[in-house]
């Protein structure tokens, strides 16, 4: 079984998200587990899960109706973004591994591309240019400046290009300040993720969140069990303090391994959205 994980270029219009979940659930063999969508962040990430063939296709009819829908042209949001289905990430499950998570982004990226016209970028596991490994470089303004994997065109002109992979469990978690002020949330990603120097397999970056009028530090967990999640949390808490502010509330996006929350269940359920039902292994005994 694979799980996949993709995000859609919007987050304010239930309508076009429903139409999207729909088109994912109109495949036979795979669970939508959940889904959620961002004003600010204009994005919404929707979870589902099945055998390979239905979770290949699910994707697929997700990415054309997210084509059909959305117009990257009348869109302004916080998150980076280059798709109006951004990012597709296959993710191994029970009896899978990385090669089939892989043969499947290829696959979905192909699929992508002859039926809908959108071309497709890979990265993780799947990337077929060392460069492309990390998704934040192939997502920089103009892509990365390498030709795209898949297709004959560089974007499509309002559904933008897919960026489709293959990677192990990724935790997206949120932390919201009491402070609007994003130059905070921005200094403190600084100093939290890898990339500046901070914790391995911590990516960050500092936003403000308009309809809250605060600044927000959202984080990408990519290996949780080699990140001290718990000393992450309070390093940013201890930053915040530092800076003059404080903490407001947490939150969690998708879903998280059974394992991951064994590791560090005090940092899961400092999440205010967080239920036992965000456990991944909980929904999959019925899929096997």
């Amino acid at each position: 079984m694979l799980e996949c994980v993709p995000n859609f270029s919007e987050g304010r219009d239930a309508a076009v998200v429903r139409a999207i979940v729909q088109a994912i659930q109109s495949e036979a063999g795979v669970r939508v587990l959940g889904w959620e969508s961002d004003e600010d962040h204009h994005r919404s990430v929707i979870t589902f899960a099945g055998h390979n063939d239905s979770v290949i296709e699910a994707a697929v009819r997700g990415a054309g109706k997210a084509a059909e829908l959305i117009d990257l042209r009348k869109h302004f949001g916080v998150h980076p973004r280059v798709g109006a289905a951004d990012v597709i990430p296959f993710i191994p499950l029970a009896g899978a591994n990385m090669d089939d998570a892989v043969a499947a982004a290829r696959r979905a990226g192909e699929e992508i591309w002859s039926r809908f016209g959108v071309p497709v970028y890979f990265y993780g596991a799947a990337a077929r240019r060392p460069n492309r490994q990390r998704l934040e470089l192939v997502r920089r303004t103009g892509f990365d400046g390498a030709p795209q994997d898949v297709g004959d065109i560089a974007e499509h002109p309002t559904a933008g290009a897919a960026v489709v992979g293959a990677r192990g469990f990724l935790i997206a978690y949120n932390v919201l300040l009491e402070t609007p002020d994003t130059a905070i949330a921005q200094a403190i990603a600084k100093r939290i993720r890898e990339s500046s120097g901070g914790f391995k397999f911590v990516k960050a970056i500092g936003l403000h969140l308009k309809t809250h009028d605060r600044a927000q530090v959202s984080m990408n967990l990519t290996n949780f069990a080699a990140t001290p999640l718990e000393e992450v949390f309070h390093t940013i808490e201890h930053e915040a303090l530092q800076a003059g502010t404080r903490v407001h509330s947490c939150e969690l996006i998708g879903f998280v391994p059974q394992a991951a929350f064994d590791a560090a269940p005090a940092f899961f359920r400092r999440a205010e959205n967080f239920i036992p039902s965000r456990i991944i292994e909980a929904h999959l005994l019925d899929l096997k």
